[in-house]
């Protein structure tokens, strides 16, 4: 079977990447499966209810997120209402949301997801690895095939718990830096791996950002209130195939495509 993973989608950017593209995509590829990260949809920061509906009706089946899942407050009680979007499983039980799903694929195929973050140069919470392991072995009793989208800085910690799981899940995808890796790569237990996704939304900017803006606040050290950026825009992502009855990954592909970005329409903010 085939799995999309549709890398951190920024703003109406990279919304408007997936609508254009995914439907194709699709098709050509025989896809069972869509994961897309969404924490920056609505603005470049954040995920708002009529935000997360518009990626669903595009063909996405599973949404994840990381920290900034957080900076849109009204989206609390839809992460509790909506069992399709996912915040990292290690925040407290308590935390609106949940972690982890299990999702029937067009094949008919159950599809475990687990959302899990990062704790080095980012907000400390419960141990991913342990965690992991928890609810992996949860979401085994359901299904073989399980994807991880692990949501860290560091790429001694991504490579780390992609060895740590290595031949227990079928993919460790990195989002959070928005720029794509190549060391995707079939671990030698099975599992497909990757160091980060990368972004779907505008490359001509400072990860997502419009360039003054973000050079501003670094240049200044302020609070600076950013753009999101408009030009070259990318729709990024991997496909892993994966036997469904082994759960074992067969291949990994990095996606990166242009596409045209939309001429109208105001420019989105948030904060950097």
């Amino acid at each position: 079977m085939n799995i999309l993973f549709v890398a951190d989608i920024v703003g109406k950017p990279g919304r408007w990447a997936v609508s254009q593209l995914l439907p194709d995509l699709l098709r050509t590829h025989q896809i069972d499966f869509v994961i897309a990260n969404v924490e920056n949809a609505a603005g470049g920061f954040g995920l708002t209810k009529e935000i997360a509906k518009k990626i669903h009706s595009y063909g996405v089946d599973c949404l994840t997120s990381g920290n900034h899942i957080w900076d849109r407050k009204d989206i609390y009680p839809y992460l509790d209402e909506d069992r399709r979007i996912l915040r990292p499983a290690n925040y407290p039980p308590d935390a609106p949301g949940r972690g982890v799903g299990v999702f029937e694929s067009a094949s008919g195929r159950k599809v475990g997801v687990l959302n899990i973050q990062g704790r080095v140069y980012i907000k400390e919470i419960d141990c991913p690895f342990r965690v992991a392991e928890q609810e992996i072995e949860k979401l085994k009793r359901e299904t073989k095939v399980i994807i991880v989208d692990l949501h860290a800085e560091a790429t001694s910690e991504k490579v780390a718990l992609g060895r740590y799981l290595d031949g227990r899940v079928s993919a460790v995808l990195g989002s959070h830096t928005h720029v794509q890796t190549a060391d995707e790569a079939i671990l030698p237990a099975g599992t497909a791996y990757i160091t980060d996704v990368g972004m779907t939304g505008p490359h001509d900017s400072v990860i997502g950002v419009n360039t003054k803006d973000a050079l501003a606040r670094f240049l200044l050290q302020i609070p600076h209130r950013f753009t999101l950026g408009r030009k070259d825009v990318k729709f990024s992502g991997v496909l892993v195939g994966v036997d469904p009855d082994t759960g074992k990954a067969t291949d990994i592909e990095r996606i990166k495509i242009d596409i045209p970005s939309p001429e109208d329409g105001e420019e989105e903010s948030g904060r950097l």
